[in-house]
């Protein structure tokens, strides 16, 4: 599982905000490049998030599910990015002084990505989700 964790000049309330707005998801997550749709119980648990990753004109339809939601201190969703595979993702935001700290863990589990021996998939992902952590402050941070 890779593990990244940020702290933030905003409140958990602010980070949460983002992540319930389903239109914000491709500026905040790497990889992905624009939303199609967004289900009306969003963020409630079961709805999904239908997005594109990639870069055009290399572009792949799928969705990311909420599995839990549990404002302002943790949401739990699966990715889905086939054919890579699929993701559990885990954001938690918890208090620090004037703000806070979020971390992200996100763990494949399901596609050829889980036959990748975690020593290469951990750095790629904790990479990844140090730019993911970065967007969402700055999200969060701004007001949106």
């Amino acid at each position: 599982m890779a593990t990244n964790t940020r702290a933030m000049d905003c409140t958990p309330d602010d980070v949460f905000r983002v992540l319930a707005n389903g239109w914000l998801y491709p500026t905040w997550v790497v990889g992905a490049s624009r939303m199609r749709d967004v289900d009306a119980a969003w963020p409630g648990r079961g709805a999904e998030l239908h997005h594109s990753f990639g870069v055009w004109p290399f572009l792949l339809d799928d969705t990311t599910q909420m599995k839990e939601w549990d404002p302002p201190h943790r949401a739990v969703l699966r990715a889905r990015g086939w054919p890579v595979g699929e993701a559990t993702v885990t954001i938690r935001a918890r208090r620090q002084g004037s703000g806070c700290v979020v971390r992200i863990d996100e763990d494949p589990v399901k596609g050829p990505a889980t036959l990748i021996p975690r020593f290469l998939t951990t750095p790629m992902l904790r990479w990844r989700n140090v730019e993911t952590l970065n967007r969402l402050a700055f999200l969060a941070e701004g007001g949106a």
